[in-house]
């Protein structure tokens, strides 16, 4: 319970940044098109391709050692000073985050450009609905299923791939804990981390599906 909040901690917030860069990066690609969708179909391919563990050395240099606005290492509760503890997770959530934007924002971008080559999407346009309306309380929500679940199951490889970026920034988390109780054969901490890992899957899932119904009727009635 002590190294869960750390790593929920950064997690949570890697999934906020991706979730609203993905979210923007797709309806610009998928309403603009042209050299926007070029450019920032680009910008998405370039965040996945580019290692992850190699962006946290560099974050590291250039903001904690050079300019000096956020430490380097180690962790501050939200208890005690929301300010230092933003300032230590904000570059791990950026360096988990920077490889789940680019699939998440494919994703919305494929499901936007099918919603918006549909038949209501013309009546509504024909009826004189604002295209700002279109794209974000028509097509955002139809489209949003596919990339829920594509976001859920980012979520559980950040949760995964926690380990790495507690290690850059040598972070006491949950994916520490584990690789400690691994490498030293402890085999009821090992237990626990599976069956916990095991039941956030399961409880990850449950919240998509519910959101799913939320968002589509279809889904819900079915």
């Amino acid at each position: 319970m002590n190294r869960l909040p750390i790593t929920l901690s950064i997690v949570a917030l890697a999934c906020i940044i991706t979730l609203i860069v993905s979210v923007v990066l797709g309806v610009a690609s998928a309403a603009r098109g042209g050299w926007l969708d070029n450019v920032l179909q680009g910008i998405a391919t370039f965040s996945y391709v580019f290692p992850a563990i190699v962006l946290g050395i560099v974050l590291v240099y250039l903001f904690a050692i050079v300019l000096r606005w956020v430490p380097a290492i180690g962790f501050v509760p939200m208890e005690e000073s929301f300010g230092g503890w933003f300032a230590s997770v904000i570059l791990p959530a950026v360096v988990l985050s920077i490889g789940g934007i680019a699939s998440l924002a494919a994703q919305i971008r494929g499901s936007m450009i099918d919603e918006l080559n549909r038949e209501y999407v013309r009546s509504l346009r024909s009826r004189g609905v604002s295209e700002m309306s279109i794209l974000l309380k028509h097509t955002l929500r139809n489209a949003a299923g596919p990339g829920l679940t594509t976001f859920s199951l980012m979520f559980i490889s950040m949760f995964g791939a926690s380990l790495f970026v507690e290690k850059i920034f040598a972070l006491p988390g949950f994916g520490t804990y584990g690789y400690l109780a691994t490498i030293q054969g402890d085999l009821p901490a090992m237990l626990g981390v599976s069956l916990f890992s095991v039941g956030l899957v399961v409880i990850v899932n449950l919240l998509v599906d519910l959101a799913n119904g939320w968002l589509n009727p279809k889904v819900r009635a079915s």
